[in-house]
């Protein structure tokens, strides 16, 4: 949510701005804007309602001189996406100005106290309040920009990442951050500032990701200055990141969806990469060898997750209590950080988050650590928040995930859960070894058969043109393939706008059953396992309501092929591992029923790619 960029140095800042505000579209927001000083000292705001290029658009005849900036994209929380509510916004005299990330909780009480002081605001945002109570401390008391900045954040109740600038004092930013991320980088006699490294990466790989009351003072000229609310002084560790830039652009494709749905093999192929042995036999992780006396020793586990990710923890649980007959819950993490919920010290919770940033697996985490028990992060952003407040952890290694509709780092995430899995079973002896060289050694397959399922794209994107009438859909499966059937439904939601629901299949007798007739698809994930023949007596009920059935089967099945409308063949693999690959055509099939819809595939609307707010 939301996007921050700011530069200090010697360019023209206005360009590496917008190409920053550019690198953080997959974010989601509905307005952008600029905040520039320039050489006359003049503080310009240039903000406009809709999309960067409209932002671009609207300053083609202003003033955007300057080598000092701040840029932000808006997901609107406090006030309707507007020009007036987009960032940055002015103080009331116009001295500073601020971009914000995060909510400010009371804001209300604040701004009453304002108005009382004669204050009047231009905006309904939670933002202004801030930018506006630091100018107040500042002029009351004749107090410098960082110290007004620590005593407003003293004031605040919420999550925040700021960047401020003062026109009377044109080579500096102040920046600050709490449960919410801010990375600043170091470049020869610059600095940037990014709500993550990618519109930074461009320019420097030196970063230094700023803590939780951490309060940064870029100024030209000097090192950079970290330090506390309290104004004590702090000293980050500078880290060199690498993303590869071609992994920020489309690469050739219509839209960074499809090209990361394509990415999956060697996405999964890097995932495994040093944990799976090139002989594919055996799987070693080094937070289960060095913190083995926390895993192996636990009661329970605990999955906290959102989205996507709570998918991937439904499939992650059959596989621990299935290989290590360990219990494990899955949590919705914003429900479970507030129900007061039992957590002991003999419970390892599992976090999974792929930006690392979450708000409410952050805070999940929190509250696990506070009653003493084992945090185990699984994220993709290195250096994000939950790697850092955890104790170990896996990151899953697939690369900066643009499109907001998460594919790859789905299929990550459940291949780092299968070789937990695997490895704490092998530690606990709790599976023979040969059926855990077969499942490591299928694991090190899916790849290649992944490769497989990508040839289908081009007969799914002809099937989803006949299912660009629907207004509903309805996805079933059984066990290891009922994870698959939300994950499903949740991707035609979020592109499409089309309502979809995932079901246990034999869940649909008891209610969804009523909702069948001959114009609801109903895709059924019934590929050649266990419950095979279960899931063959459920479509046989769907086709007796006229339901239009696209049945995803195992290459070669010849029973389903004849009952079902539309077919989908899959390789054959071992159940535990169908998630990894029937996943795939359903997130090619979502793709292209919204592209044939005309929607924005990469920023759907409402949504954000990480949601760092409650």
């Amino acid at each position: 949510m939301c996007g921050i960029v700011g530069y200090l140095g010697e360019k023209d800042a206005f360009p590496v701005l917008i190409k920053g505000l550019r690198r953080l579209e997959y974010r989601g927001y509905d307005s952008a804007g600029v905040a520039l000083v320039n050489g006359n000292g003049n503080l310009n705001v240039l903000k406009s309602k809709g999309k960067v290029d409209d932002l671009v658009a609207f300053c083609e005849d202003k003033d955007i001189s300057g080598s000092v900036g701040i840029a932000h994209t808006r997901w609107a929380t406090h006030g309707e996406p507007s020009s007036a509510n987009a960032h940055p916004h002015y103080s009331q005299s116009k001295n500073l100005a601020i971009i914000h990330n995060g909510i400010i909780e009371n804001y209300a009480d604040l701004k009453n106290k304002l108005i009382a002081k004669g204050i009047k605001f231009r905006s309904d945002t939670d933002t202004e309040v801030l930018v506006q109570l630091i100018e107040y401390i500042q002029e009351r008391k004749s107090l410098d920009l960082l110290t007004a900045v620590q005593l407003a954040l003293h004031e605040v109740i919420g999550a925040y990442a700021i960047a401020v600038i003062d026109r009377r004092i044109p080579n500096q930013i102040i920046a600050a951050c709490k449960q919410s991320p801010l990375v600043v980088g170091i470049g020869d006699n610059e600095f940037f500032i990014g709500s993550d490294a990618s519109p930074i990466v461009e320019y420097t790989d030196q970063v230094v990701y700023l803590d939780d009351g951490n309060i940064a003072v870029l100024r030209l000229g000097e090192e950079l200055k970290v330090v506390s609310i309290l104004n004590r002084k702090l000293y980050p560790e500078i880290q060199t990141v690498d993303i590869n830039l071609g992994q920020l652009e489309k690469g050739g494709y219509p839209h960074f969806m499809l090209k990361e749905i394509f990415e999956q093999p060697e996405c999964i192929t890097n995932c495994m990469r040093g944990r799976v042995n090139v002989n594919g036999d055996n799987v070693v992780l080094s937070a289960v060898i060095d913190y083995k006396q926390y895993l192996l020793n636990a009661k329970r586990f605990i999955i906290v997750a959102c989205g996507t990710s709570w998918h991937a923890a439904l499939i992650g649980k059959q596989m621990i209590e299935g290989f290590c007959r360990i219990p494990v819950e899955v949590e919705y993490a914003s429900e479970f950080r507030y129900r007061n919920p039992v957590i002991t010290k003999d419970d390892v919770v599992i976090a999974i988050s792929q930006s690392g940033e979450t708000a409410d697996t952050l805070a999940a985490v929190k509250l696990a650590r506070q009653h003493g028990a084992f945090i185990y992060g699984i994220c993709n952003a290195i250096g994000s928040s939950i790697p850092r407040v955890t104790d170990t952890g896996s990151y899953i290694h697939v690369g900066p995930e643009i499109g907001v509709a998460s594919t790859k780092a789905f299929t990550g995430q459940v291949t780092v859960l299968t070789m937990l899995a695997l490895a704490l079973a092998k530690e606990k002896e709790t599976m023979s070894y040969e059926c855990y060289r077969k499942i490591v050694k299928e694991l090190h397959e899916i790849p290649g058969k992944m490769r497989e399922v990508l040839k289908l794209n081009s007969w799914i994107a002809d099937l989803s043109r006949t299912f660009t009438y629907a207004r509903n859909f309805l996805y079933l499966g059984r066990g290891y393939s009922y994870p698959v059937a939300l994950e499903g439904a949740l991707k035609l939601k979020e592109i499409s706008y089309i309502h979809a629901e995932g079901y246990p299949a034999a869940e649909m007798k008891h209610g969804p059953i009523a909702l069948i007739d001959s114009d609801m698809p109903v895709v059924v994930i019934a590929t050649h396992n266990g419950m095979y023949e279960k899931v063959l007596s459920n479509i046989q009920e769907v086709k007796a309501r006229k339901g239009k059935v696209i049945a995803l089967v195992t290459k070669g099945d010849d029973t389903i092929s004849r009952i079902a409308d539309e077919v989908i063949e899959l390789p054959d693999t071992i159940e535990c591992l169908e998630p990894l690959l029937a996943t795939i055509p359903l997130q090619m099939l979502a793709y292209h029923i919204a592209v044939c819809k005309g929607k924005n595939v990469d920023q759907p609307r409402n949504l954000a790619k990480s949601v760092t707010v409650e």
